[in-house]
């Protein structure tokens, strides 16, 4: 049985997660291998390859082959450890609060033809003048948004689904489309809220174009709220009147203006001020509905019109364009309403903006994609693997700092940021790490490694010494 002694702050937080994990893993020695990987992720700082985790914890001499088969030989098991994941974020939510999540498509760039998952996509590095495309494997992320404090929030990862186009290379997964892996991390955290006795619970999701579907609205789970952009040109229509004479009932209303119709009525706007990332946001808006799309005549949805502004900033003449929502309605009373106040649903309209931020952190910052795993298996869980640790690593600092609580890092010149940033949670790990005597060798559950990494530390330590002035 494995000891683990008790560490101050931010590395006793993760510690305590990854021991909650442990039933999400089969036999001791996969558990402790996965446990010597999260801890090699810590205190890498080349690209966090499997090579390089290996070499950080002393036994890059040995049979790599156990390591990998973490992967390969589905050891890792993606749904079993986010389940625990999610149990561990109802800590932080109530029964009675509400449970936000969100969905957006991420692409994992790869250069390998041959890989699992990968096709030719539009590569998001190009300009929007100039579009190219790119070889890719593309992920749904499926993210559950912190509770907000001072109008910030964060986006935890849940699941990082597999969802490859028809065309990719696949040996072992199926075409998905965005839409319907977003159907399927919708269900899936309704039915863990389920489990967890949790069955009035209200689930906000949030999604950006790509989910204003119809297939998504027939097929959307029930007690989910889905909140989603839609084009200013989208086609709506109203509810059909009651039923007269003979024949099949009616299942559109009469064509409604498009939503940037809305923006030239010049009555029926309302203005709210709502606190965003630590400022004060002026927004007018309005609700039409109760609306249906053509193909989801069982799915009145409202629609949400958010006016453009213009503001001077520095000099610099600014402006916001509009933007439309759509939200599915609900039945109370004889009257179709909407699901949340208006002012619930704006708020977390701009916190969706969370999982872009994810993404950049977790590839640019954690190496989300950094592992040379080739089998068709380990080329998708080694990316889960890294989405996972990102959420360990994110869920540890929250617990330890909350969201805008944390030891602030100011200078003469600057006065810190109000919420920490990654890296400053990276940094801040890795000092907790070196003022930890047991973590000189890395871990202390692996003893054999200190005498393998002693000459490289002596040799750091020289080099150190050398370089230093007389």
């Amino acid at each position: 049985m494995l000891r683990v002694p008790e560490f101050p702050g931010l590395v006793n937080e993760l510690v305590q997660l990854v021991l909650a994990h442990r039933g999400a893993f089969g036999q001791q020695r996969v558990y402790e291998r996965a446990i010597a990987l999260v801890f090699a992720e810590m205190v890498v700082w080349a690209r966090h390859t499997v090579t390089q985790l290996l070499w950080a914890l002393g036994v890059q001499d040995e049979d790599w082959s156990a390591w990998y088969r973490l992967f390969s030989r589905g050891r890792f098991k993606e749904e079993a450890v986010n389940q625990v994941l999610l149990r561990e974020t109802l800590r932080h939510v109530a029964a009675d609060e509400l449970y936000v999540i969100g969905g957006d498509g991420v692409q994992i760039w790869r250069d390998s033809r041959k890989m699992e998952g990968t096709s030719w996509l539009k590569c998001p590095r190009t300009p929007a003048w100039r579009p190219g495309i790119h070889r890719a494997q593309r992920f749904m992320n499926g993210s559950w948004l912190v509770p907000p404090e001072a109008g910030y929030s964060r986006a935890v990862i849940l699941r990082f689904l597999p969802a490859f186009v028809e065309k990719a290379q696949r040996t072992c997964h199926e075409a998905t489309k965005e839409w319907q892996a977003a159907l399927t991390f919708m269900g899936w955290v309704r039915g863990q809220l389920d489990s967890a006795g949790r069955l009035t619970q209200r689930i906000l999701f949030l999604g950006d174009g790509s989910f204003d579907n119809i297939h998504l609205w027939q097929a959307r789970p029930d007690r989910v709220v889905v909140l989603v952009r839609t084009a200013k040109n989208r086609a709506l229509y109203a509810l059909p009147g009651a039923y007269t004479g003979r024949g099949a009932h009616r299942k559109y209303g009469e064509r409604v203006p498009k939503p940037e119709a809305f923006l030239k009525q010049r009555s029926g706007w309302q203005t709210t001020t709502l606190t965003v990332r630590a400022r004060q946001r002026r927004m007018v808006y309005r609700v039409e509905g109760p609306f249906v799309r053509r193909g989801a005549p069982t799915c009145p949805v409202f629609l949400l019109a958010v006016r453009g502004q213009s503001w001077t900033r520095r000099g610099n003449r600014r402006r916001r364009n509009p933007c439309f929502y759509l939200v599915n309605a609900t039945h109370q009373d004889g009257q179709w309403r909407l699901p949340l106040s208006a002012e619930t649903l704006l708020f977390w309209a701009w916190q969706r903006w969370e999982l872009e931020v994810a993404h950049r952190e977790a590839k640019s910052g954690f190496g989300v994609g950094d592992k040379q795993c080739w089998s068709p298996r380990a080329a998708v869980a080694s990316v889960q693997w890294s989405a996972w640790l990102y959420s360990l690593l994110l869920l540890a600092a929250y617990r330890t700092w909350g969201l805008t609580h944390h030891p602030h890092s100011s200078s003469a010149w600057w006065s810190g940021a109000p919420r920490w940033s990654f890296n400053y949670l990276w940094r801040a790990l890795h000092v907790d790490c070196l003022n930890i005597p047991q973590f000189l060798p890395l871990l202390s559950l692996f003893p054999t490694n200190l005498a393998k990494n002693r000459p490289l530390a002596t040799m750091i330590h020289d080099a150190m010494l050398a370089a230093a002035p007389a």
